[in-house]
């Protein structure tokens, strides 16, 4: 567990543009109350973003998750997650970079708009 938690550390010192953006496009929840951790160990993985009150992960994808390697090793990593009870939501770089108000909007779509104390209808994914 030693080894997630140094990565996390590292990876969250060492963020990428896209995850920096997304972490501006949950800005609004995190005024309210709504706890995201940034880089988080769950397990024998480190996820990108989590809210462990809705049990939900959010995960922005680089070019290497898109090669048959990296679709299978999303794979388990999401079945993992999933059989953790966590509902797992991702992004490429490059929705999140060209298309922040669209990601935003799925996002409101999962959670609500900011500030709302309910948990909004699951949007497909």
């Amino acid at each position: 567990m030693n080894r997630q938690i140094s990565l996390a550390r590292k990876l969250r010192r060492e963020q990428t543009p896209a995850e920096r953006r997304f972490w501006v496009v949950l800005q609004p929840w995190r005024e309210t109350g709504w706890h995201f951790r940034r880089q988080a160990p769950i397990g024998p993985f480190v996820v990108d973003f989590v809210c462990k009150r809705e049990k939900l992960v959010f995960e922005i994808d680089g070019d290497s998750h898109y090669s048959a390697a990296g679709v299978a090793r999303d794979a388990q990593r999401t079945g993992f997650l999933a059989g953790q009870g966590y509902r797992v939501v991702r992004f490429s770089n490059a929705d999140v970079l060209g298309n922040p108000e669209g990601v935003f909007a799925v996002v409101v779509g999962i959670l609500g708009e900011p500030g709302r104390a309910g948990r909004a209808v699951e949007a497909p994914t």
